[in-house]
């Protein structure tokens, strides 16, 4: 078999070019104001998704779901995924589920 070119291997995101993210799902508890929502959410991206050079893609009113990957070309790591846990964990929010890793070009 012969090996595939670096372009071929980044057209196809596999090899060097393979990324890895995962899914966040997560509800406000019903007392969580408009405002309170707003801030949580802009914390959440200052101090986990921006702090650890990750991209977040989602959105909701109280029920969020979204899927997190890096801002570049690369992999998320088992830390990305615990400190998006340990985030959530924090704030006034239930049914929060963080998925394993995936690659997201071919899941």
């Amino acid at each position: 078999m012969a090996t595939r070119s670096r372009r071929l291997r980044k057209k196809l995101r596999i090899d060097e070019f393979q990324e890895f993210g995962f899914d966040v799902n997560w509800t406000f508890d019903d007392s969580v104001t408009e405002e309170q929502i707003d801030a949580i959410v802009d914390q959440f991206i200052d101090q986990v998704i921006e702090e650890r050079k990750l991209g977040f893609h989602g959105g909701g009113h109280k029920e969020w779901e979204g899927i997190i990957a890096t801002q570049t070309i690369g992999k998320c790591t088992e830390e990305d995924r615990q400190a998006v846990s340990d985030f959530w964990k924090k704030q006034p929010a239930k049914d929060v589920v963080v998925s394993e890793l995936y690659d997201i070009w071919w899941n």
